[in-house]
């Protein structure tokens, strides 16, 4: 397993009242893709510019490869940020942007030549050397901005929303490509974003964020398949969220309705959250379904219909290659395997997980 590379040690960061960062603690491994994510005001960015430099900390160390950094100034970090609105100066051309800090550096101008042949063949912009960055669309100046902070060949390379600016189609092209410069360069990533699917993407390890804390810490499928409170459950992707008793072992009251389930640890009779997502939700004859009810929105998402079902006072999602049309009657299953149970959250920004090594 690759070495940590950034530890975050009991970081905290207020500005005025406003508590951002509460005792965080972080760490990134060497070569590893990990995503910030997390909605608006979470302490993503704040965290990404305290590692850059830009923000110091109000308690708390910053160690980079063993050694603390937290007062060093961002360029003397060996990392280099690629933020949301590109930065490239335009009254430069784009080997000018990209030169710029080799040149700050002292690099002899053979090197700076290679440099500039190789980024820009890293990202699929050969020829462009002597073009003004307002003649290029928004997604290739978003590759210029990467060019010009992989040929500093930093250890981390930090990005805070880089894609926000672009559409769809321009967004996706960028994350697999992304995701090729991580494989091909071997840096580390640091990533930050609210979109759920970029991060499900392209990462490594996701960091999930709300009010200051880390909710949740692990795999893309981890955190998809086994979110560990309702909060991540309901942030990364869809979700049905029922309050439900855990009667026993194995066996779980929600809706009026008894089912079994592979959960055990919860005690008995206790109140839990109940969580299954929408593709896991199977539609039967009404006669053979744990709960009716009455499908009561329909929409064709291409590859599934997205339904909305209302059973047992609750309106369920559902995402099925079958379709049942309005008003039809169904019955509701669900895979044991397919019901996570958590326990209820003591406050509302209770820390969910411990670091694991």
């Amino acid at each position: 397993m690759s070495k940590r590379l950034i530890e975050l040690n009991n970081i905290s960061k207020s500005y005025g009242s406003n508590l951002v960062l509460d005792e965080l603690n972080l760490y990134i491994r060497e070569n590893e893709f990990l995503t910030l994510l997390g909605p608006s005001g979470c302490g993503k960015t704040t965290t990404l510019r305290i590692i850059g430099g830009f923000e110091n900390p109000d308690t708390g160390a910053v160690l980079f490869d063993g050694t603390d950094i937290t007062s060093l100034p961002p360029n003397k970090r060996r990392l280099n940020t690629v933020f949301q609105k590109y930065a490239l100066f335009t009254h430069m051309n784009i080997e000018e942007n990209i030169a710029f800090g080799l040149k700050i550096s002292g690099k002899t101008d053979k090197y700076i030549r290679d440099k500039i042949e190789y980024a820009l063949r890293l990202v699929g912009l050969e020829g462009y050397e002597k073009r003004m960055p307002d003649s290029l669309s928004g997604g290739q100046q978003q590759r210029i901005a990467i060019a010009r902070a992989i040929v500093n060949e930093p250890q981390v390379l930090l990005l805070d929303e880089p894609l926000g600016a672009l559409d769809l189609k321009l967004r996706q092209d960028m994350q697999y490509e992304l995701i090729r410069l991580k494989n091909e360069l071997g840096i580390t990533f640091i990533y930050v974003t609210h979109d759920q699917e970029e991060a499900l993407t392209m990462s490594d390890t996701i960091v999930v964020m709300n009010q200051g804390y880390i909710q949740q810490i692990g795999t893309p499928e981890d955190i998809y398949n086994e979110p560990e409170n309702a909060f991540v459950a309901d942030f990364i992707g869809d979700s049905n969220i029922i309050d439900g008793i855990m009667l026993q072992d194995e066996l779980v009251m929600f809706l009026g309705a008894k089912f079994a389930c592979v959960d055990t640890g919860f005690g008995t009779n206790k109140p839990v959250d109940v969580v299954i997502r929408p593709e896991d939700v199977i539609l039967t004859p009404p006669e053979r379904g744990v709960v009716r009810g009455v499908v009561t929105h329909l929409i064709f998402k291409g590859v599934h219909y997205e339904m909305e079902v209302q059973a047992g006072g609750f309106e369920w999602l559902v995402h099925s290659t079958t379709m049942f049309p309005v008003g039809a009657e169904v019955g509701i299953q669900v895979d044991p395997f397919n019901i996570q149970i958590m326990n209820k959250p003591e406050s509302i920004d209770e820390e969910a997980v411990p670091i694991e090594e």
